[in-house]
């Protein structure tokens, strides 16, 4: 039920994070913060809904204050694929140099920002750095540009994080990047810019949140890792105290924000206090790691069959990264449980203090479906259009996330995945 004891047990764990500005007009003093870095011209990664809302514009005019000119490119798609990050590359190549990147959008924009400064700095093809076994899992060997991260969105958790996202198309997966240099220099979180969010993307992008948190707090711990030489520590590293800290904060933020945000996008203090979760919450999962939840999402979101949310701009077909990850979060913690039942009751209580149930292997379970109706997450796989002849696809691509399934708190099979996504069809 558990991974076995190592001959020699871990005993360090790490920690990193970004330098933080948070506040409302934060945003405003972007250019300054630039300018201590000695940058003289920046790539501004945005998408075309965020750039027409003026945002992305306004930061790149305040950063000409302060002697840095820059380019912006609002080509970056929501969900980025290979394809669209190598268009990003492109552009970049094709209007640099730059020796900074501002990233201004939700999870998609940092991450193709991320992908674009890692291809500007090192050599080969973006393929290269995904995790294997989708991609060569090759490590960056020079130092990537200055990156800020400035979210729109309150979710991704991007702008703490040394991950960048990705679908593969080829493989109809998606995977990642994953590399301490990854990390942005600073992360700018104004909670102003995410006041126009709609109801369905604040949904889908908490649920983002709250799964960062329940899976890093439930992750295998660190000391049950064999002892790893200095040049072998990965950012992953397993639960740990000071991520323990930032999940139980970012939980009790959402528990009594996360409604609220949904049913009242207005409401200034939800969104602050989403915004905040969703940085904590980066905090903790960029440092001990996600594990079943996320890596079901990557194929549920790369074999999407036709399902089209509200409220995320174009027709394009797609179940957004949260709402991918919600989808199975409910079977996957049922499916954990045993290994760590303290820490899923405690998880569970943090986002509902009254909620119980007879058995407490459901607790957790139970409180997440309540929300889930709560606020409009699709009932279970079958709603977005899978079905039981999916499944054989999608433990394909489940366990092709061996990075992630390494941090899950007990060994993952295939027939083990197979049960959690077979649970999954219906929620309730």
């Amino acid at each position: 039920m558990t991974h076995p004891t190592p001959a020699r047990p871990e005993q360090v764990f790490t920690y990193g994070a970004p330098q933080l500005k948070f506040g409302p007009g934060s945003s405003d003093e972007i250019g300054y913060d630039l300018s201590t870095t000695g940058a003289t011209r920046a790539l501004v990664v945005t998408d075309s809904g965020i750039a027409a809302s003026g945002g992305p514009r306004k930061v790149a005019d305040q950063m000409s204050e302060f002697g840095v000119d820059s380019v912006i490119f609002d080509g970056s798609h929501v969900e980025p694929t290979d394809r669209s990050m190598a268009e990003a590359v492109a552009f970049a190549r094709e209007n640099g140099p730059f020796d900074a990147i501002v990233a201004v959008g939700g999870g998609s924009s940092i991450d193709t920002a991320k992908a674009v400064n890692l291809m500007l700095t090192n050599d080969g093809d973006l393929l290269d750095y995904v995790n294997a076994p989708v991609g060569g899992g090759k490590a960056p060997t020079s130092p990537l540009l200055p990156l800020i991260a400035v979210p729109t969105t309150t979710g991704t958790g991007a702008e703490s994080t040394t991950v960048c996202v990705l679908d593969v198309l080829d493989q109809h997966v998606k995977s990642g990047i994953s590399h301490a240099r990854l990390r942005p220099m600073m992360a700018v979180i104004d909670p102003e810019l995410t006041v126009s969010q709609p109801p369905m993307v604040t949904a889908s992008a908490g649920m983002d949140i709250l799964c960062h948190a329940l899976e890093s707090y439930t992750a295998r711990p660190y000391t049950t890792y064999e002892h790893k030489a200095p040049e072998q520590r990965v950012p992953y590293c397993g639960s740990n105290p000071i991520a323990d800290m930032w999940c139980e904060k970012a939980l009790d933020l959402m528990s009594g924000s996360f409604r609220t945000a949904v049913a009242d996008g207005a409401n200034t203090d939800a969104r602050g206090a989403m915004a905040m979760a969703a940085t904590f919450a980066g905090m903790g999962f960029g440092n001990a790691g996600v594990h079943l939840p996320h890596a079901n999402a990557y194929p549920i979101a790369g074999q999407v069959k036709g399902f089209r949310p509200d409220g995320y701009p174009g027709d394009e077909a797609m179940v957004p990264h949260g709402m991918a990850v919600a989808l199975t979060a409910p079977a996957a913690f049922r499916f954990t449980f045993d290994a760590a039942p303290e820490r899923h009751l405690a998880a569970a209580r943090r986002l509902a203090p009254d909620a119980t149930h007879a058995d407490d292997r459901e607790l957790l379970p139970s409180v997440l479906v309540a929300l889930y109706q709560d606020i409009g997450i699709p009932n279970g796989l079958a709603a977005v259009g899978f079905s039981e002849s999916d499944l054989d696809a999608l433990v394909e691509g489940t366990m092709k996330q061996q990075r992630l399934l390494t941090t899950a708190p007990r060994p993952v099979g295939a027939a083990d995945a197979r049960e959690v996504l077979a649970q999954a069809m219906h929620l309730w």
